[in-house]
């Protein structure tokens, strides 16, 4: 069986974590905040689209137990790939928060998740990439 390969996941963590440390040197500008929440939700979505492949080849999960964005959570935390299901489903509905609708405070709120979500999905990472 083939492994999955996870290069492009990787190479959109860096690219958050570079987009984060270019934020934290302007803090002011707007700008900056709102291309390192478009870095995230890239990085979301392709985080959530490796561990739903990871879950179904991998470890073989059965598709019924992954029918939604909970689903594939709830069961990476329960197989110990992620460490916390609840702050994945946080950071993805933070993702669609600014799909909908875009103010400052939304985007505020998001750029605080998106601070969180990098040290766990590079955890999630070194999980895939150890099997």
């Amino acid at each position: 069986m083939n492994k999955i390969n996870f290069d492009s996941l990787e190479k959109a963590i860096l690219q958050l974590e570079a987009g984060i440390f270019q934020a934290q040197q302007h803090v002011q500008d707007e700008l900056m905040r709102d291309g390192v929440i478009q870095r995230f939700e890239y990085t979301m979505d392709l985080a959530w689209k490796m561990l739903q492949r990871f879950l179904k080849v991998e470890l073989q999960v059965e598709e019924y137990a992954l029918r939604s964005k909970k689903d594939i959570f709830r069961e990476a935390a329960r197989l110990q790939i992620i460490d916390d299901a609840e702050s994945w489903i946080n950071y993805y509905e933070a993702r669609n928060e600014t799909s909908h609708d875009y103010d400052t405070v939304k985007a505020q709120n998001v750029y605080a998740q998106v601070l969180l979500f990098l040290p766990d999905v590079k955890k999630l990472l070194v999980k895939l990439n150890a099997h």
